[in-house]
């Protein structure tokens, strides 16, 4: 019952933490994955400048108040949400304050939050263990809770023979669901056997692009700074958590610089591969504020959104 306590209480934390720095921001009906924005008005809004389209504008609203409005187009249908959460053994891994596991929960119950908001069900595939589990779409914030519970709840373990990949994970997703919408991949994109050749293609990229010509795609990339960097000098033992491999390693200067290049060489490949697929790719890491991260990210996707459903005006007066 402690640890029940101590959950809920972490992810009122978490809640409120997306509410107040996220919600002011990013709350509001939410564009059609259909063609087009949406056919139904919605509310009334200050026109911005070289974002929105002056063919929306709400002429009786402008004259009213003196201000330049412009009306939302709200979503024709409602939308499903489903998120894959990447609980494999190398998510176990951080050197900060938050570990790789639980930003990626963070990231799953930012999306969970905010879809809850504009009124999407949401559900989950987990890849955890042995198995790649299902959690069904449901609406509401008690479902929503329940779920994050289990991530939450899911037991740490080491290596697992013959465990499913993210491959076969991105493909459980895609079966989810047939009807459109988001779909967000959060992982860390590592390989049981790293490639570092940008241009070579990953074990999850056919997944991921079948995933995307259906869908609108994100990508979460969970990161932590010693995958990246590691520290100077010494005698450190290596533990792969995937498979299980210990080795311990002299950290000279040139040891230290190549395992740089090869995680910048990984980290430009994983960005690589989700360019070639199609979809939208968000990197967080756990030594930064990823409630920042997350609220740029959508802003310049926002203000992206609007220039693409904005209809070129020049040359239409002759």
């Amino acid at each position: 019952m402690t640890s029940f306590a101590a959950a809920e209480q972490a992810l009122r934390r978490l809640e409120l933490t997306i509410a107040r720095r996220l919600d002011g921001m990013l709350h509001g009906a939410h564009r059609g994955l259909l063609p087009g924005p949406g056919s139904e008005y919605g509310d009334s809004r200050p026109y911005v400048p070289g974002e929105d389209d002056v063919r929306r504008m709400d002429w009786a609203v402008t004259a009213r108040t003196g201000t330049a409005h412009v009306r939302d187009l709200v979503a024709d249908r409602e939308l499903e949400t489903w998120a894959l959460a990447d609980l494999s053994a190398s998510m176990d891994f951080g050197t900060e304050e938050m570990d790789k596991r639980g930003l990626a929960v963070a990231a799953v119950a930012a999306v969970g939050f905010l879809s809850g908001r504009a009124g999407d069900r949401f559900g989950a595939c987990v890849l955890h263990g042995a198995h790649v589990h299902r959690m069904p779409a449901r609406a509401g914030r008690a479902a929503l809770y329940g779920l994050l519970h289990s991530l939450m709840d899911a037991p740490r373990g080491g290596a697992v023979p013959d465990a499913p990949g993210l491959a076969e994970a991105v493909e459980v997703l895609g079966s989810a669901r047939r009807n459109r919408g988001l779909r967000v991949v959060v992982s860390d994109f590592l390989d049981a056997e790293p490639v570092l050749d940008p241009a070579a293609e990953r074990a999850w990229e056919r997944p991921m692009r079948r995933l995307a010509a259906r869908h609108d795609v994100l990508a979460v990339e969970v990161l932590d700074p010693r995958e990246l960097v590691l520290p100077p000098g010494g005698t450190v033992s290596f533990a792969d958590p995937e498979t299980g491999r210990v080795r311990q390693v002299r950290l000279s200067r040139r040891v230290s610089e190549k395992y740089a290049e090869a995680a910048a060489l990984q980290r430009r490949g994983t960005a690589s591969a989700l360019r070639r697929a199609g979809v939208s790719h968000l990197v967080l890491r756990t030594d930064r504020d990823w409630v920042l991260d997350v609220a740029q990210f959508v802003l310049r996707r926002r203000r992206t959104a609007r220039a693409a459903h904005r209809l070129p005006t020049s040359g239409a007066r002759r």
